[in-house]
């Protein structure tokens, strides 16, 4: 975060010389006063009067056009920062939430959004107007060393105020904080399964679960906000004394003819000129709270270890897939979910990985992709580590159907262009579709390939969104293609294309693994790979695998309906 800070720190030195001469500007109540008071009153003269407002209005003049200014420095610095930090934090967000436990940094960019807010709002002000304010308590201590004690106490006890405020109020913020985010993420699990949930009566139960979290939450802020409360309260009442003190003091020595009356006023107004700072740190301190904590969680993060690809550029990849004694496992402490798995295909090879539930098979398919990295063992393609591709290179020539599809909000074409469709990208857009059966299906659609599918894809069935994911996992003719049960939600016509769409990848070489439970797909494969408990069963020649296991032909069991396991 250091380093972002850095490089916005220009717009910051701006905004602290504009600060400098909107305090300066400031003086000018003050000496309007004392002259007042002091010159224009004893002498009666309208023409003095009358030149010293005008300069004071032209010296306003100045302030609001420098405030201003100031206020869209800082603007400017937000926009700057939140331009540099939300891509990186989007980088670091996608690469944990595809490693197991990494949705915990979830609200990072609610984190980016605050950090802004706070420093275009007047919440910074406070820090950029505090050197001033004791300017001008020195300026108080010049007119009279007792106006001066009395505003240094004052000032003192406000920032002790401060002090013991956001000792008070920073756990229970933090802990709100984190209540929130935990209840946010509860309720946004909650409305995905929306339909199951209102199916099998679950509503009532989960909007009680719900409602005891936000009544935590709830409770935990009004916690902070009657502590803040009582601090806000007592130092606004400070204030008015301390004014009030200052006012009777300069009366005091007025009487006693140890000030004018023009100075009396004009050190009252400094005093509250010294103390304005303190009055904004004081009414912006929850604000502060939380964009300190936010910086701290966002400088967490982008701390976080990176993958330090190669500096070389690798060619495109054949597809030759090297296995060696990978081991996988998703919390320390617990038994690891791949055992030592090795294998090893060839350019264009076609393998079917099967097994019982739980054997392992998803989690295989993800380190294979590079999205899980193994405890320990090797993924290699084309004899380089998975690891030292950076995955805006390696990705156009992989594709992956997951065994959830998940669309993106946009047309049709745009997710199998995998977001970055333009009219050149057409032609490879409906090649895509046909290789994957699907060119018929998304022309009866209502608007064909220009179809608006919604958030999630929420507008299409189970199948025709597998379909459009296949045809996504195709756009580009990658060379390297994982497909996790890609005819989970086929219908018949569905799964004769997916097995056309096999039969055209193989004749394009493209080295392909599919997990299924089905026959009809395992019987189009060239190598079979049998999981269980982690475990690799068994592994080689399709048929001879098959016989190994004492089942039943590939082609033997599709046609009974059968599964193989």
């Amino acid at each position: 975060m250091k380093t972002y800070l850095k490089r916005a720190a220009f717009f910051f030195r701006y905004a602290w010389l504009f600060s400098l001469f909107i305090n300066l500007t400031l003086l000018l109540s003050p000496l309007y006063m004392l002259q007042v008071y002091d010159r224009v009153l004893a002498s009666r003269s309208l023409p003095t009067l009358a030149m010293l407002t005008l300069g004071v209005s032209l010296g306003y003049l100045v302030y609001i056009g420098l405030e201003t200014l100031r206020s869209r420095i800082l603007v400017q610095a937000g926009l700057a920062l939140d331009e540099m930090l939300s891509s990186r934090v989007m980088d670091v967000l996608f690469e944990r939430a595809a490693q197991i436990g990494g949705e915990r940094h979830a609200g990072s960019i609610r984190d980016v959004a605050v950090l802004r807010q706070y420093l275009t709002g007047n919440g910074l002000f406070a820090f950029f107007d505090a050197p001033w304010g004791l300017a001008f308590l020195a300026i108080i201590f010049v007119i009279h060393w007792a106006l001066g004690v009395t505003a240094l106490l004052g000032m003192a006890i406000l920032v002790l105020m401060t002090f013991i405020d956001d000792r008070r109020t920073r756990p229970m913020l933090q802990e709100a904080n984190l209540q929130s985010r935990e209840s946010g993420r509860y309720l946004d699990g909650a409305l995905r399964n929306a339909e199951v949930i209102k199916a099998m009566g679950m509503r009532a139960n989960v909007v009680a679960r719900w409602s005891g979290r936000n009544a935590r939450v709830m409770a935990t802020q009004a916690g902070a906000s009657d502590r803040a409360g009582v601090i806000v309260a007592s130092s606004k009442g400070v204030r008015q004394l301390l004014q009030t003190a200052m006012l009777g003091l300069g009366a005091y020595l007025v009487i006693t003819q140890n000030l004018s009356s023009g100075t009396m006023i004009a050190a009252t107004i400094l005093l509250g000129k010294a103390t304005a700072p303190l009055e904004l740190a004081i009414g912006g301190w929850k604000g502060f709270v939380e964009a300190r904590a936010a910086y701290g969680r966002l400088d967490a993060i982008l701390k976080l270890p990176q993958d330090a690809p190669t500096a070389v550029q690798l060619p495109d990849p054949v597809g030759a897939l090297a296995v060696d004694r990978v081991v996988f496992g998703a919390a320390s402490g617990q038994p690891p979910i791949l055992k030592g798995v090795s294998f090893a295909l060839a350019p264009g090879e076609c393998l079917a990985v099967i097994g019982p539930s739980a054997a392992g098979k998803s989690t295989l398919v993800r380190v294979l992709l590079g999205l899980w990295r193994p405890q320990s063992g090797t993924v290699r393609l084309d004899g380089a580590s998975l690891a030292d591709w950076p995955s805006h290179l390696i990705g156009p020539h992989i594709g992956y159907l997951p065994q959830e599809i998940e669309l993106l909000s946009g047309t049709v074409a745009e997710n199998i262009a995998r977001m970055s469709y333009a009219e050149q990208a057409s032609e490879a857009i409906v090649k895509a579709a046909k290789t994957a059966g699907a060119h018929e299906m998304i022309l009866k659609l209502p608007q064909g390939y220009d179809t608006e599918i919604g958030e999630t894809g929420q507008k299409l069935s189970g199948g025709q969104k597998q379909r459009i994911g296949l045809a996504r996992a195709l756009f580009g003719q990658p060379r390297y293609v994982v497909l996790d049960e890609p005819n989970s939600n086929l219908d018949k016509e569905g799964e004769e294309a997916l097995v056309d769409a096999i039969r055209v990848l193989k004749g394009l070489g493209t080295t392909l693994i599919f997990v299924t439970h089905k026959p009809s797909l395992v019987k189009h494969a060239d190598k079979v790979l049998v999981l269980e408990s982690g475990n690799v069963l068994a592994f080689g020649p399709r048929e001879a695998v098959l016989a190994k296991l004492q089942l039943p032909s590939a082609s033997a069991a599709a046609s009974r309906g059968g599964d193989i396991e």
